[in-house]
């Protein structure tokens, strides 16, 4: 199936609510988990930067489990980061440590010349032009910085997509519904990704999928490429 793009941004307030209220204790869990499983040897302190946190809830998941670190989380929706702000307000011991701030890459400018982790999630398939979330991690990296990037992968038809749908998301609202099924047209395959990697000149970094519809790129920064 060829791409369908969908829009980059999610703006319509009731949108960015269902999304907010939506069951991903599962995933998110999951991709935390994974994230520092991948990982385990990060410092006890350091900087994280979240490319499209959204409403914040993976971005707070990661200030829990890193309690000594800094996190900045950017997004382009004033509606999903309202939603993020409050989640932060409510939890005053992450409050101090987490700074959700409005902008799109590879424009906004950031907090940092430089983080130890650079972390997006379900970032890649809304941008028209991936190769900006790849030159801003390149920007934002230095040496040993640990990149961990998830997202779907493009169905091989729009019957293919309909039907993990109804697999996964019988139980959400028709908004999650539908937005789960434009994504997994807009998504990239696995092979297109690695292609953005080479043309970007992060081969280093590995592509793997984890699940019929879940693919992860991680790895690290070296001395010679940071």
């Amino acid at each position: 199936m060829e791409r369908i793009p969908e829009p980059e941004l999610m703006l319509d307030g009731e949108q960015a609510l269902a999304y907010s209220r939506g069951d991903f204790e599962e995933p998110h869990s999951r991709i935390v988990a994974e994230f520092c499983r991948r990982f385990p040897d990060l410092p006890r302190q350091g900087n994280l930067l979240d490319l499209g946190c959204g409403p914040g809830d993976i971005t707070l998941r990661l200030a829990r489990r890193l309690p000594a670190w800094q996190i900045d989380g950017i997004d382009g929706s004033p509606a999903m980061l309202a939603l993020g702000r409050q989640a932060v307000a409510a939890e005053p011991d992450l409050e101090g440590r987490v700074r959700l701030i409005e902008g799109l890459i590879p424009e906004v400018p950031l907090p940092r010349a430089c983080y130890e982790a650079i972390f997006s999630n379900s970032l890649l398939h809304h941008l028209p032009d991936p190769a900006v979330l790849w030159r801003t991690i390149r920007q934002s990296a230095g040496a040993g910085t640990a990149v961990y990037v998830a997202d779907l992968f493009r169905a091989s038809s729009r019957e293919v997509a309909a039907d993990l749908v109804l697999r996964y998301s019988a139980n959400e609202p028709e908004v999650l519904k539908r937005d789960f099924f434009n994504s997994l047209c807009a998504a990239f395959t696995p092979e297109e990704v690695r292609a953005q990697l080479a043309a970007a000149g992060l081969t280093f970094l590995r592509v793997e999928t984890l699940s019929d519809r879940h693919l992860v790129v991680w790895g690290r920064f070296g001395a010679e490429t940071g």
